[in-house]
C-alpha cells in the first residue's frame, strides 16, 4: 500500500452513514473536506475531538467546509456516539478496513506493552478537486478544528 501525500488524489470513498444512508466521496465535490480517522467511538480522545468539531461545526459550515468523521465501529455505535454528543456531521462506518487500509491509517499500535492493529488518528483535508491537501498526522484531539483552519486559512 503507497502512504499517501499531500497533494495526491484522495482515495474513493463509499459508505454509510450512522444513519444507514448512503454516502460517497463524490457527493462532495466542489467543497473542502475534513476526514477525520479515529480509533473509537466514545472513548475521551475521539469524544473530545467529535466535540471539538461539533461546537466549532457552524463556523466550518459558514466555510463551507464538510466534516466527516470515520473509525471501524458500526452503524449502532456511530448512531449512539453522535447521539450522546449531538455531532451534527456525518460518521462514516468503515466495519470491513476498506477506507483506513485505503488512506493508510490502520497500523499496528502499542498499548501497555500489548500490540495490537488499530486506527491511527489522523486527519486528512481535501480540497473541492478531490486532491488531498493537507495531512494532521499529530492531532489536537482538543484543538482539531483551529489545526484545519490554521491550514486551510493560510
Amino acid at each position: 500500500m503507497a502512504i499517501l501525500q499531500e497533494g495526491d488524489l484522495a482515495p474513493a470513498i463509499t459508505s454509510t452513514d450512522q444513519n444507514g444512508k448512503p454516502v460517497a466521496l463524490t457527493d462532495f465535490a466542489g467543497k473542502t473536506v475534513v476526514l477525520y480517522f479515529y480509533p473509537k467511538d466514545d472513548t475521551p480522545g475521539c469524544t473530545a475531538e467529535a466535540c471539538d468539531f461539533r461546537d466549532n461545526y457552524q463556523g466550518l459550515q459558514a466555510k463551507e467546509i464538510v466534516v466527516l468523521g470515520v473509525s471501524t465501529d458500526d452503524e449502532k455505535s456511530h448512531s449512539k456516539f453522535a447521539t450522546k454528543h449531538n455531532l451534527p456531521f456525518t460518521l462514516l462506518v468503515d466495519s470491513d478496513q476498506k477506507i483506513v487500509n485505503d488512506y493508510g491509517v490502520w497500523a499496528e499500535k502499542n498499548m501497555y506493552g500489548k500490540k495490537y492493529m488499530g486506527t491511527v488518528r489522523t486527519t486528512f483535508i481535501i480540497n473541492g478537486d478531490g486532491k488531498i491537501s493537507h495531512i494532521i498526522k499529530k492531532v489536537d484531539t482538543k484543538n482539531a478544528t483551529q489545526q484545519v483552519l490554521d491550514l486551510i486559512d493560510n
